[in-house]
């Protein structure tokens, strides 16, 4: 096989991956390209950290959390002088396209090598955080998602057996999807998130309101981008005691496990689905686009949709 592509993971890690990485192997296979896969991200795309993928190596990720691939944190991208020096060590290898699987960050960066140099891209969404504009959905929310709401039923019963308030933090720096969902799936008493963070004494008197009604415990999911639970558990503590003795505010914060585990069957699918509609849409003659997904359909985006 002559025509090559590669494809590399950016970003933080994401449930997913491994799913997303096979299907463009495997596609790519399908359609005469040989894949090289590109480790620890656009650091080993600047060291040439370049390995031939093909079947028999993606066999038995389907089911692995993370990346096989690895990922890192790349600040030397942001010079110039090293996105020349990745784009001359893919074409030394004589790669024809770039599949880069990630999210906003990792788009901008990429779009650097189209606009640059006119190297080819193909971005593939992926973030727990479900916030990559221009797709309805990113590799790994549903595992994020199912991971946090068994993690807060476990709380809840804790929760209820000792008529506590709860305070679970989720991630969600800039986004408030996964705590929105987790909310609504464990039944929350209160959910904030980021776009619209409730003052104060509506968490209280929510609280408060509910007691009265003879519930003695209470859930308030809680995105990390509006307060760490830390902070804000004695403050709701302080406000409750002055109607009444409703006990020490309890807190968790489920952090990085959000990121691990094995995928969802979903995430499994849409990452196949995805890493498929990839390679084929670029097979028909397409470049710089950013695979999405738009009202249950997969489609097609300007990579530069994400960030302009």
């Amino acid at each position: 096989m002559n025509k090559k592509i590669a494809v590399l993971t950016s970003g933080g890690d994401a449930p997913g991956l491994n799913a997303a990485i096979r299907a463009v192997v495997r596609a790519g296979n399908y359609y005469g390209y040989e894949v090289i896969g590109i480790k620890r991200g656009f650091k080993g795309l600047i060291e040439k950290e370049f390995e031939i993928l093909d079947a028999r190596k993606v066999s038995g990720f389907l089911n692995i959390g993370g990346t096989f691939l690895l990922t890192a944190r790349e600040k030397r991208f942001y010079y110039k002088e090293y996105r020349k020096k990745a784009v001359e060590n893919l074409k030394e290898k004589n790669i024809e396209a770039l599949f880069v699987i990630g999210g906003n960050g990792s788009f901008q960066a990429a779009n650097l090598l189209v606009k640059e140099f006119n190297f080819p891209v193909i971005g593939i969404p992926k973030t727990i955080d479900n916030d990559t504009y221009g797709t309805d959905y990113t590799i790994g929310f549903d595992t994020a998602v199912n991971t946090a709401v068994e993690a807060v039923e476990k709380i809840k019963d804790t929760s209820m057996s000792h008529e506590r308030v709860f305070i679970v933090e989720v991630m969600g720096r800039n986004s408030g999807f996964i705590a929105l969902s987790t909310g609504i799936a464990t039944g929350a008493d209160v959910i904030l998130i980021p776009e619209y963070p409730f003052p104060l004494h509506v968490i209280v008197d929510t609280i408060v309101s509910g007691r009265k009604r003879g519930k003695n415990f209470f859930i308030i999911v809680l995105a990390e981008g509006v307060a760490k639970a830390q902070e804000l558990a004695p403050i709701v503590e302080k406000e409750l005691s002055k109607y009444g003795n409703f006990g020490e505010v309890r807190y968790s914060v489920l952090g990085y496990i959000q990121r691990g585990g094995s995928p969802t069957a979903y995430d499994r699918i849409i990452a196949s689905k995805f890493g498929v509609f990839a390679v084929k849409h670029y097979i028909d003659g397409n470049i710089n686009f950013m695979v999405s997904l738009e009202n249950g359909k997969i489609m097609a985006k300007p990579l530069n949709i994400s960030f302009n």
